[in-house]
């Protein structure tokens, strides 16, 4: 039985030291609710335990790569998004989610297939090298849609690749960025036409499996010190402010818009 079976909302399958990840929520735009959320806590340490791989690729299924956080789930639960049964809402998993990505030392090369948001930005962004379809967009969305401070690591990383004041201007409108303009201004590596992403991210991919397995992790490591740093200066900080405007009257209008298929009204106390 493979070390993947129980993974529902990742589909994962490896061959020739590559293994591809693919967000597989298609039928809701992959859309990270909270068993998403457990599983990609989970999968940075099954892939660094597999002897089978040397690198990861992640992609998401369909025409999207992911939409970011499950909105259609926050407006049902006012405070967030639906825990299971005898769950507790833990503010410190979206710490997990970053740090245990970036300690897989394992190359992760991110095919970008279609448009990219929010959460899923942050996991794409945070990868090693990133290759983007020309019609996909890509942005957080966190503030203007869904009235929440961008907490769960785009205020890491963000600034890192397109400085500080362009990150806060995509961070606080919410721009989506076409992938043409996203290469432009080096958030993403690569721009390919949607046909290509896979094949040429699955190439590079292919490329750092095959080479010095050593040399390539620890190289990956170092720089990412660099990413590490940032996170122990601002994330914990961005993940509380965060936990506070989910209690606050602009998100909760934001996800009652949202079910009401309308534009939201902020600043409406």
């Amino acid at each position: 039985m493979s070390r993947y079976a129980d993974y529902h909302d990742l589909k994962v399958e490896v061959a020739n030291k590559v293994a591809t990840v693919t967000l597989n929520r298609p039928q809701a735009r992959n859309a990270i609710n909270q068993r998403l959320i457990r599983e990609l806590r989970r999968i940075w340490d099954d892939l660094g335990d597999d002897p089978a791989v040397n690198v990861v690729l992640l992609t998401g299924a369909g025409d999207w790569f992911s939409v970011g956080g499950d909105v259609k789930a926050m407006s049902e639960r006012p405070g967030g998004d639906v825990l299971e049964e005898g769950e507790v809402h833990d503010p410190m998993i979206s710490r997990r989610l970053v740090t245990r990505q970036l300690d897989l030392d394992k190359p992760i090369v991110c095919a970008i297939n279609g448009d990219c948001v929010g959460l899923a930005a942050t996991h794409a962004l945070l990868s090693d090298v990133t290759v983007m379809s020309e019609d996909a967009r890509i942005g957080d969305s966190h503030v203007n849609k869904v009235g929440l401070v961008a907490g769960d690591g785009g205020t890491v990383i963000w600034p890192l690749l397109v400085g500080v004041n362009k990150a806060k201007e995509f961070l606080m409108r919410g721009t989506l960025l076409k992938g043409p303009e996203a290469e432009r201004i080096g958030l993403v590596n690569h721009c390919k036409p949607k046909a290509e992403v896979l094949p040429f991210a699955r190439a590079i991919a292919q490329e750092l499996a095959d080479g010095p397995v050593w040399a390539t992790r620890w190289t990956k490591l170092s720089i990412n010190q660099i990413v590490k740093d940032r996170v122990n200066r601002l994330l914990e900080a961005s993940m509380a402010l965060e936990q506070v405007t989910f209690e606050l009257a602009d998100h909760k209008e934001a996800t009652q818009a949202f079910k009401e298929k309308r534009k939201p009204k902020f600043g409406q106390q």
